[in-house]
């Protein structure tokens, strides 16, 4: 079935080049609205300039699609409500937001100033929680809204000389676990995206023939989809980029339950630190309580 955004608004953050572009046309393709934003800063989260947003506008349109510039910063609190407003303005709903907007400091920790870690933390989970509150209260109000939050392989796994931006990264996942909880009564899907593509943001750290060959429109599909009405699936982070598409997830092993009668040492942790440790039977969990549920179980059997 053809995956159609008719009568839809979406908003895509950072939309002004890279990863955000090719969402941005995508959407537009499929029949909807799109609010183009963009600081236009550069890659550091310095300085303005309304030609990117304005470009991209001008593509959808020059393509038959519908579209509209926002050049405010993600980052403050009034930025991001008028982002909403924007669509709202132009368009009178909103039913998709992308939080794609992102600026890179990558220093070591020990030369990493109080404004790197800041500004990186600004822009990335603040200005996703900037969008969403926002537009939080229209999704509850309309029973639907599709979310994506943007990590990386550096929030997943790591990478050296991006403590704040993988910081800020994995961030995003415990918002998105706590999102998907309140959105899903309000039919509001929050999912996750990790991608790897070459853009304006990563031509620093990547190989320039690299960032040739991982071109942003490999990630597009899974963000198309995941955004479509056609997805039922809250709380995912998928990975994809390259030519590849997975779910990366977060488990919890079995460990090892000695109950309460005894208090253990640090001794006794010492020489059980292979069975606490294994991954062998791991499981997702939904949420905080659903860990706590399992302790409680656990108690319960050992009693």
């Amino acid at each position: 079935m053809a995956i159609s955004f008719d009568g839809q608004v979406a908003i895509v953050t950072g939309a002004g080049g890279g990863l955000g572009r090719a969402y941005a046309l995508d959407l537009a393709k499929r029949g909807a609205q799109v609010v183009v934003n963009d600081l236009g800063g550069d890659p550091r989260g310095e300085g303005a300039n309304a030609a990117p947003a304005q470009k991209v506008v001008d593509e959808i349109k020059a393509a038959g699609g519908e579209a509209v510039p926002n050049y405010d910063s993600v980052a403050s609190y009034e930025g991001g409500f008028n982002i909403v407003k924007t669509a709202m303005d132009a368009y009178g709903r909103v039913d998709v937001i992308i939080c794609n907007a992102g600026i890179l400091r990558d220093i070591a920790l020990h030369n990493m100033s109080e404004d790197d870690w800041d500004s990186v933390f600004a822009v990335h989970i603040k200005g996703s929680f900037t969008v969403l509150r926002a537009a939080w209260p229209i999704f509850r109000q309309q029973s639907y809204g599709r979310v994506i939050l943007t990590s990386s392989s550096s929030g997943i796994w790591g990478q050296f000389g991006q403590s704040n931006y993988g910081a800020a990264k994995t961030a995003m996942l415990g918002f998105m676990n706590v999102l998907k909880q309140e959105g899903a009564k309000y039919n509001v899907m929050v999912n996750t995206i990790a991608p790897v593509a070459g853009t304006r943001l990563t031509q620093s750290v990547m190989p320039q023939e690299m960032v040739d060959r991982l071109k942003p429109e490999h990630v597009v599909p899974a963000v198309t989809y995941l955004v479509s009405n056609e997805n039922t699936d809250s709380g995912l982070v998928i990975e994809a980029g390259a030519g590849n598409y997975n779910r990366a997830v977060m488990v919890k092993g079995p460990g090892l339950r000695p109950g309460l009668e005894d208090l253990k040492d640090a001794e006794w942790v010492q020489e059980n630190w292979a069975g606490i440790t294994s991954l062998d039977g791991a499981i997702p969990m939904w949420n905080a309580q659903t860990t706590l549920a399992d302790f409680e179980a656990q108690k319960t059997k050992g009693s």
